[in-house]
């Protein structure tokens, strides 16, 4: 007990965290470990302890016993006694049952007894059994192996999976010392080391997770050593075409695989080779059948077949919070391959967060955001939130509106037009990112900043031609709408001005955020400005939107517009 310090524990699961205390940081990136942030104003922050927090945790290394010696080490008070038996009661869950392979049955093994006769008992695991071997054994489908796992994660006991995976196709490959642009190349330690993390030297506990990484950090080199590592064939899921080439660009680039050996599978091609990158969108294309009688039939999903039509040793999920969810559906049918999920934020917004931690695995390898920039890997980054006000006219529009109206209302306000320009113009020679999500607005700002405007209705040829001349900079700025949260490499952006985002989600503001840090050749600052209506819903769902960027140790540095243009 030290009432000086940082943080208090309370006996519903809830941590609060003094922000302008000299102990914050410290004590920000160990609850980030085993704790979620859930709300993030001015001068206290609330963190919660959930099972899942805490079995992330726990796959990653971590003990009962080291969480309460961080809780101890910076609590104002004693810890609640409920509180440390949660904490050893769901930290000691995980791997209490494990699923193995034996011959080809696969088991579900327990010390204890009477769990396995619970798993027996209930009805979200009774479809996958098959039979009982003995009080500390059952059977299980092997062609359900996702299914029981999900099934387990739902019933409270997340299965610690060492049935091992199949091999895969054979795929000798080396990362290249020297680049096709003659430039040298080394992955960084942190790259090496989570990729050693998911593989495991190739042991059973290896070969399923997840990597958390910021955006700019290099996740894609990541994928690249561990492709070295396995020597399999691959399968790499991507969220859009973009992305796709970006992958084969940086194969082609770094490793010595032959061009023929990688293939495209997309809208606009169907190459499948011993690479083959593709998007989630191609995946999720519905098709319905046709009776014998012409009749529609159910729909099903003709692209799926990427996944049986090659026998592959490993399939990378990137940004894999984006996960469609009829990916979850074949994902959960190939668990005997590898799978390594990449991602900036394991923040999903429809709170599927369990289901990328049993069916493509837990939490492998983590980096505060903060810690790479210290290191010089990613940008510093300077956040701001500038509040606007609405007209008379918008205010009582916006009192009369439905509630989901009212956020269009406010995202939209023509205020946020005039406090743009002005940072435009205050950034004239930087490369600069004015990102939103309504095309009207985005419409507005790209006549009067005179920039192109890219939206989901630009061909791929059109964009791959304006972030080349973005790169080269030959534009100055860019209007682009949520089509650029993802997969986009722009090295020398360096402002991004938000004038409207998704409701409250935190992904996409990690990702915009990302589309600034990659580190600057002359070690300037990135600049992230959110522009907000003041006192409306655009305000309420900005907070929201902070939570995981203050979580990484970002502060938003709040501003009034009407002040900043008349100063």
């Amino acid at each position: 007990m030290n009432p000086s310090n940082p943080i208090i524990v309370q006996s519903d699961r809830t941590i609060l965290l003094e922000v302008d205390h000299p102990l914050h940081a410290e004590a920000r990136d160990a609850l980030a470990q085993f704790a979620e942030l859930e709300k993030s104003p001015e001068h206290i922050h609330t963190y919660r302890l959930s099972p899942l927090s805490l079995w992330n945790a726990a796959a990653g290394g971590m003990s009962a016993q080291s969480v309460l010696e961080l809780l101890e080490q910076y609590s104002k008070y004693s810890i609640p006694p409920n509180i440390t038996v949660d904490i050893r009661e769901y930290i000691n869950r995980y791997g209490r049952i494990k699923l193995i392979r034996d011959g080809d049955n696969l088991l579900l093994t327990s010390d204890d007894a009477a769990l396995i006769t619970e798993v027996t008992r209930h009805k979200r695991t009774q479809p996958y059994l098959l039979r009982q071997i003995d009080r500390h054994t059952l059977q299980v489908d092997a062609s359900r192996r996702g299914h029981i796992k999900q099934a387990l994660i739902h019933i409270g006991f997340p299965a610690e999976d060492l049935a091992g995976y199949t091999d895969g196709s054979p795929l000798p490959m080396k990362l290249q010392t020297t680049t096709t642009q003659e430039k040298s190349f080394e992955p960084r330690a942190y790259q090496y080391a989570a990729s050693a993390a998911f593989y495991a030297g190739g042991a059973p506990s290896g070969g399923s997770g997840v990597v958390v990484l910021p955006c700019g950090a290099g996740k894609t080199i990541v994928g690249l050593v561990t492709m070295a590592d396995i020597q399999r064939a691959t399968l790499i899921l991507t969220p859009n075409t973009i992305a796709v080439r970006q992958w084969i660009q940086e194969l082609r680039d770094k490793t010595d695989i032959p061009p023929e050996m990688i293939g495209e599978y997309t809208g606009e091609r169907k190459d499948i080779a011993p690479i083959t990158v593709s998007t989630y969108q191609i995946l999720t294309y519905r098709r319905s059948a046709e009776g014998q009688n012409g009749e529609e039939q159910a729909e099903y999903f003709p692209h799926f077949s990427l996944f049986t039509s090659y026998d592959w040793g490993l399939i990378i999920y990137d940004e894999v919070h984006l996960l469609p969810a009829p990916v979850f559906r074949i994902t959960a049918e190939i668990q005997a391959r590898r799978r390594l999920g990449l991602t900036a934020t394991l923040v999903r917004e429809d709170g599927r967060e369990a289901d990328v931690f049993s069916l493509i695995g837990p939490k492998k390898y983590d980096v505060p955001w903060r810690e790479l920039e210290r290191q010089g890997w990613i940008a510093t980054a300077e956040c701001h939130e500038i509040r606007v006000g609405l007209s008379e006219d918008d205010q009582l529009n916006y009192a009369m509106a439905e509630t989901r109206e009212k956020y269009r209302i406010a995202a939209e306000n023509p205020a946020k037009q005039s406090i743009t320009r002005h940072l435009v113009d205050h950034h004239r020679d930087d490369q600069v990112l004015i990102i939103g999500q309504y095309l009207d607005q985005l419409k507005t700002l790209a006549e009067e900043l005179d920039a192109p405007l890219l939206t989901g209705r630009t061909s791929n040829t059109q964009r791959e031609k304006l972030y080349e001349q973005f790169r080269r900079g030959e534009i100055k700025r860019l209007v682009v709408s949520k089509v650029a949260n993802f997969a986009i490499d722009l090295p020398d952006a360096n402002v991004a001005i938000q004038v409207s985002g998704t409701f409250g989600s935190r992904q996409e503001e990690a990702q915009r955020l990302g589309r600034i840090l990659r580190p600057k050749s002359d070690g300037g600052l990135a600049y992230f400005y959110t522009v907000v209506t003041r006192d409306t819903r655009d305000q309420e769902f900005s907070a929201n939107r902070q939570l995981f960027l203050t979580e990484q140790g970002y502060r938003y540095l709040i501003e009034d517009a009407e002040a900043i243009l008349n100063a």
